[in-house]
């Protein structure tokens, strides 16, 4: 049942293996090559940082490698690449801009900081990689996840909310906690043991009105509560897109479990009223709305501007996206400290459009590996969780592509892996770690499928006469 073909071998573990290390070492060679480009845009020479960062980012890969193989060996050997490429980019980016933010701004430098909570949240990933041995054993704890979720998720209300008016932190001292970004990791475990269980009850009832199957008013109960859950955010923490990943999340869990249309129709019109009430009552969720509504407006006399209209990011992120074009101006040539210090959080997306181009937008936004895990796994709950997790992903590079690209209002939240943030790297690994976990199993159980057969086949059939034990066995 380990998955090893006949004679002891392991061809495929190997095989990926192989093409992870490959990889690994075209990702440390990237990321070096970019800090590189920047440095020497920037001031014309290679400062001693790169090669220390190139010896980190080959350290981190290293051990990453070293890890997988032993733990995971089976893993899809696409997704520790690709996170780890994303996170040197999202060094690479901050290094670019600490130099001008601190010229401009008289802002203090935050890549080292981010490379100490790179290095943290690998090692976390790399623990939870070696003590969860099986992730079905998650599955026992689905409902302290979902209270302790609900703890975290109410916690913000209660301290001072950040500079642009949203409470997503907790203060102890001079430590701060986003526990918004653990949060995802726990709903999406709380209901794909939930949903593995009652998926049909969820698929099987309900009455049609205008040709769609619509839930039932008692199973439609657990959407209502994450509704209200979703919009008491929204009021008291004032954070939209916390709330939007929270509520998106829950549908598209339902949607793959029952395969309901019914359930996106009534998330999205749930959706629709709860972003209607709020943004209409709520001033720091309104002032967002008419940024997204005019954001050149700006630049009108302050007497001629919209009410609650007074940011330039908008507009500026803008600008910053049609001056990158398709390949960009490069590392170092922009000027994304137009749009202020949220380069460093959602607008960091901007940095990229300018300086990478649409390439490297599309780069960033074509990197998930998750649903590829989701489809591999052999056991409900594994697939329910591998979806959950990469919907979570998904769901917030959607919000924040989305904000800065002036699709749907902004929402403040952190690019995955790029975007300045403790709280979002060590929570971003764990959910890697869990996708490697889902992926190996999957792959492993695939293996012994294939094995058993062959071995069953070079085994004697005994012959069994009619009436005896083994006949009736077989029976």
């Amino acid at each position: 049942m380990r998955g090893l073909t006949r004679g002891g071998s392991r061809p495929v573990a190997t095989r990926r293996r192989r093409a992870e290390a490959l990889l690994l070492v075209l990702v440390v060679a990237v990321a070096a090559f970019g800090h590189a480009a920047a440095a020497m845009a920037m001031t014309g020479e290679l400062p001693r940082a790169t090669y220390e960062f190139a010896a980190s980012m080959a350290l981190i890969a290293l051990a990453g490698h070293l890890a997988v193989r032993r733990y995971a060996a089976y893993a899809d050997p696409l997704i520790l690449p690709l996170a780890l490429l994303l996170s040197g980019l999202g060094l690479v980016l901050l290094y670019r801009l600490d130099p001008t933010y601190a010229h401009k701004f008289k802002s203090e430098a935050t890549a080292s900081g981010q490379l100490i909570w790179t290095v943290i949240g690998f090692a976390v990933a790399l623990v939870t990689l070696a003590a969860l041995r099986d992730h079905r054993r998650l599955q026992r704890y689905i409902y302290l996840c979902m209270a302790t979720a609900l703890v975290l998720l109410m916690a913000p209300a209660f301290f001072p909310g950040d500079t642009y008016g949203a409470k997503r932190w907790i203060f102890i001292g001079s430590f701060s906690l986003q526990p918004g970004e653990f949060v995802k990791i726990m709903i999406a475990v709380f209901f794909a043991g939930y949903l593995v269980v009652h998926k049909d009850s969820l698929a099987l009832t309900g009455r049609k009105v205008l040709g769609v199957r619509l839930p039932p008013g008692r199973q439609l109960a657990p959407i209502l509560t994450i509704w209200v859950l979703s919009l008491l955010v929204l009021i008291f923490e004032r954070d939209l897109g916390t709330s939007l990943i929270f509520f998106g999340l829950f549908v598209v869990m339902l949607y793959v479990a029952t395969e309901r249309a019914g359930w996106i129709l009534t998330g999205l019109v749930m959706a629709a009223i709860g972003a209607f009430v709020v943004g209409s009552t709520e001033p720091h969720v309104k002032g967002r709305i008419v940024a997204w509504q005019h954001p050149f407006d700006i630049y009108l006399p302050p007497a001629q501007r919209p009410p609650g209209l007074i940011s330039d990011q908008a507009a500026q992120a803008l600008f910053s996206f049609g001056s990158g074009g398709m390949t960009g101006t490069g590392l170092g040539r922009g000027h994304p400290e137009l749009v202020g210090f949220a380069g460093r959080s959602d607008f960091i997306l901007s940095t990229v459009g300018e300086e990478l181009g649409l390439a490297g937008v599309m780069a960033v936004l074509l990197v998930q590996r998750g649903l590829r895990a989701a489809l591999g796994a052999h056991d409900g709950f594994g697939k329910l969780l591998a979806t959950g997790l990469a919907a979570a992903l998904a769901l917030q590079v959607f919000v924040v592509a989305g904000g800065v690209t002036g699709l749907i209002p902004l929402t403040g939240k952190a690019l995955p892996f790029l975007a300045k943030g403790g709280s979002s790297l060590v929570a971003n690994w764990v959910m890697i770690a869990l996708l490697i976990r889902i992926s190996d199993s999957g792959e492993r159980r695939r293996e012994a499928e294939r094995a058993s057969p062959e071995a069953e086949s070079t085994q004697p059939v005994p012959s069994a006469r009619p009436g005896s034990r083994g006949a009736r066995g077989t029976a």
